[in-house]
């Protein structure tokens, strides 16, 4: 493991008013995009789409750090021939890659998943390596329910997270470890800061247990938010502070960067939170964005399929992306929302 290399990519990674396209949707997932806005779910058209961001010059080279890519795109080829690895590269962004293979019921603990793919991870990680690949990203789903999550669902998505996280800086990919308190459910912010300080707690534990270099990861994790169904609601302010305070308890300054999920937030809440934090300042890591529906939904809607609308598309998703880039800086304010195109 070369630290060095690795440290210079996960910086470039958060380098100052860019952040991460999360373009790695599963197949399931990326159906059901296509479905909301009358698409059908084909390899071209699912191709079509993502070299419209990736060829949206102006949001690449100066919004978007790297991008993540489902296993089927890092092989894939725009329609005049040229690989999409390559379309990233010309940019200036950084190739990435989802390695993991989804979720299964954990024995034992009802309503409760641990990610899977650890099995031949190494010989996958060495395949993408060679395609153009300089970091991955593997997702921990922890769910709040009554009484969920258990120590155990928690220690297991930790453990995976830290041999993944090993693995990948044996093959000299940075990896993103992102360990996700999902938004769904009742629960109040105070609810979602207790069991996310519990779980980077005990991803960082694990961490250390594997003997993962922190200078050499990105860590995506979640935001102190309310649950989507709770009755309490969160103002930016409090949102933005209870996830500082969060974070500085449990993240080392170690580590180079921390790329938010936004989680099921609107565009536009996801942008503000982002803003709110960069802008009490003072901290010992970057703070960006790692979005995925928060940069595509715009664009998907602006699209909708058709060849005519990819240049309505661009313009949308370079809207959505500067505003993240504002807000990874503190420098985003509301009444910029309004000049979206």
């Amino acid at each position: 493991m070369n630290l060095a290399d690795l440290n210079k990519i996960a910086e470039a990674m958060v380098a100052p008013g860019k952040g991460i396209l999360a373009a790695d949707e599963s197949s399931g997932t990326i159906k059901k995009r296509f479905d909301a806005i009358g698409v059908e779910s084909t390899e071209e058209n699912r191709r079509d789409y993502r070299e419209l961001m990736f060829r949206s010059t102006e949001a690449m080279s100066k919004y978007i750090s790297g991008v993540i890519l489902y296993d089927e795109t890092i092989w894939q080829k725009a329609k005049d021939g040229t690989p999409l690895v390559e379309i990233i590269k010309k940019s200036g962004a950084i190739p990435g890659i989802k390695v993991d293979e989804g979720t299964k019921p954990l024995p034992n603990c009802p309503g409760e998943v641990v990610t899977i793919g650890l099995d031949k991870l190494a010989d996958r990680l060495t395949k993408y390596y060679d395609q153009g690949a300089r970091f991955a990203k593997w997702r921990a789903v922890i769910d709040i329910g009554q009484g969920i999550p258990s120590y155990t669902c928690i220690s297991a998505n930790a453990h995976a997270l830290a041999r993944y996280a090993a693995l990948c800086q044996a093959a000299q990919i940075v990896p993103i470890v992102e360990p996700e308190v999902l938004m769904d459910g009742d629960h109040d912010i105070d609810r979602c800061y207790e069991v996310t300080e519990f779980v980077l707690k005990e991803t960082f534990q694990q961490l250390y247990y594997q003997k993962v270099a922190l200078e050499g990861i990105v860590l995506k994790p979640n935001m102190a938010v309310p649950g989507k169904k709770s009755a309490k609601k969160a103002s930016v302010q409090e949102v933005a502070e209870k996830t500082v305070k969060l974070l500085k308890n449990c993240v080392p300054g170690a580590v180079p960067g921390i790329a938010f999920l936004s989680g099921g937030q609107s565009d536009e809440e996801a942008t503000a939170h982002l803003d709110a934090m960069n802008k009490i300042g003072n901290l010992p890591w970057k703070l960006t964005f790692s979005y995925g529906r928060a940069l595509q939904a715009a664009p998907q809607k602006a699209w909708s399929g058709k060849s005519e609308n990819v240049a309505a598309a661009q313009r949308a998703f370079t809207h959505r992306a500067m505003m993240n880039g504002l807000a990874s800086l503190g420098q985003w304010k509301q009444d910029l929302e309004k000049k979206a195109a």
